[in-house]
């Protein structure tokens, strides 16, 4: 599977933004999906992840309560709703796929496919 990741731009902080990752190729509905983000000089860290449909969400501490995932298998894509955002949270972020979670679905190891990235900037 191909992923392209789009909807990131400069935001002050409070605002909210939503991210989008398209997905190509088949059997989309098997692959679960996750968000994750790097910020400059840091590692790259888990952010959300839904399983094979929106009813199984998880999500990083940092992000609770102020981001959403959702998934449309109809449409193969998977979102970021980013509300409340913060200067912390500034980074690229990356929409991530795999059939089979091997090291947990924090792990940014368990997911074979990636698209490039797309950068989020929050001002204070």
């Amino acid at each position: 599977v191909q992923l392209q990741a789009s909807g990131g731009g400069l935001v002050q902080a409070g605002e909210s933004l939503r991210l989008s990752c398209a997905a190509s190729g088949r059997a989309f509905s098997r692959y679960i999906m996750a968000w994750f983000r790097q910020a400059p000089g840091k590692e790259r860290e888990f952010v959300a992840a839904t399983l094979l449909s929106s009813d199984n969400l998880y999500y990083a501490d940092s992000v609770k309560g102020r981001f959403t995932i959702s998934r449309d298998n109809a449409k193969t894509s998977v979102y970021l709703h980013m509300s409340s955002l913060e200067p912390e949270d500034t980074a690229t972020y990356y929409c991530a796929a795999t059939v089979l979670i091997r090291n947990g679905i924090y792990t940014s190891s368990s997911y074979d496919y990636w698209g490039q990235g797309t950068l989020v900037t929050v001002s204070s």
